[in-house]
């Protein structure tokens, strides 16, 4: 690809999305069409990026937001719901915009997808999340358009708005932070940087229908991110385990008040399941250098420009 054809970027103003643009501007790209239908994110997005098309539209409807895949020479489909308490949104936001973005694809004759799919395809959980994004996943592997999907695990980074960086905020609030259990629940997390970077990789290089498994490169349990949240940011807050059916009930009692809470029931479930993804050399696939955790977690919460972004659920 030259840095002038046209990308488009459907779910554009999530964690991922406001990280993949910020390293496409970067490398040279100029023409870029990004689309999400969070109007506070959006905001956020055009704010940072002035130069760029913007466009605000729910893609499981169907209205003015199809013309902009005309002339594109790639998608790279990030839309996705992550939590919620029922499984509505994640029907709409996970299956009906992908049926509805490969559909134009194909009407305009759009030669190449990047898919972001996710780990949990390969989980143990059975959640709406992990139920949702294997569909999504089979409906690209099914389109017949020319394809590579990339799966990452957990991410964190500049613009975490659930994750590590709703975590981080807590624990600046709360007189001690709770961990369920003995917190020893190993995870693979993943800088979004680095996997920006793959994505940017598999654009260019353009792989023909093939599925990466892309983890990080550390195993850390969940106790040990949060001690190195704790760390780099400097705080003094207590870490103190306690019984994981307390924890749970917790978070049950949250999402009676919250229609959309940052940490549900079904998400705990998962972090405490017994999952170890494939780690794949990525770093040499695609020629990206990985940041170790510790380096990574430093510019997610120490960057001048970023780190105080803070986007909406």
């Amino acid at each position: 690809m030259n840095f002038n054809e046209k990308i488009v970027i459907p779910g554009a103003a999530g964690l991922v999305g406001q990280n993949l643009i910020i390293e496409l501007e970067h490398q040279g790209y100029s023409n870029i069409v990004a689309i999400d239908k969070h109007t506070e994110n959006i905001k956020v997005l055009r704010e940072l990026h002035p130069n760029i098309d913007v466009i605000e539209a729910d893609l499981a409807d169907k209205n003015s937001w199809e013309i902009a895949f005309k002339d594109a020479k790639v998608v790279l489909m990030l839309q996705a719901q992550i939590g919620a308490t029922t499984i509505e949104p994640f029907n709409r936001n996970n299956i009906v915009s992908t049926q509805n973005i490969l559909e134009i694809m194909k009407e305009y004759q759009v030669p190449y997808l990047v898919h972001i799919s996710s780990s949990v395809v390969n989980s143990v959980a059975n959640d709406f999340y992990t139920i949702t994004k294997k569909e999504q996943e089979k409906l690209v592997v099914e389109s017949g358009i020319t394809y590579c999907v990339l799966r990452p695990t957990l991410m964190f980074g500049w613009f975490d708005r659930k994750h590590l960086g709703w975590l981080s905020r807590f624990m600046e609030k709360v007189p001690f932070f709770p961990i369920p259990g003995d917190g020893r629940y190993m995870r693979q997390p993943l800088y979004e940087r680095d996997f920006c970077r793959i994505i940017v990789s598999a654009m260019k290089i353009q792989p023909h229908n093939m599925i990466y498994n892309i983890t990080g490169r550390n195993k850390v349990d969940y106790i040990d991110i949060i001690r190195t949240i704790k760390k780099v940011k400097n705080l003094k807050t207590p870490i103190v385990k306690i019984p994981y059916s307390l924890f749970k009930g917790l978070m049950a009692s949250y999402a009676i008040f919250s229609d959309n809470p940052p940490f549900t029931t079904q998400q705990l479930e998962a972090l405490v399941a017994d999952d170890a993804f494939e780690l794949i050399p990525w770093w040499n696939i695609f020629d990206v250098e990985s940041t170790p955790f510790e380096d990574a977690m430093y510019e997610t919460f120490s960057d001048p420009q970023y780190s105080q972004i803070i986007l909406k659920f």
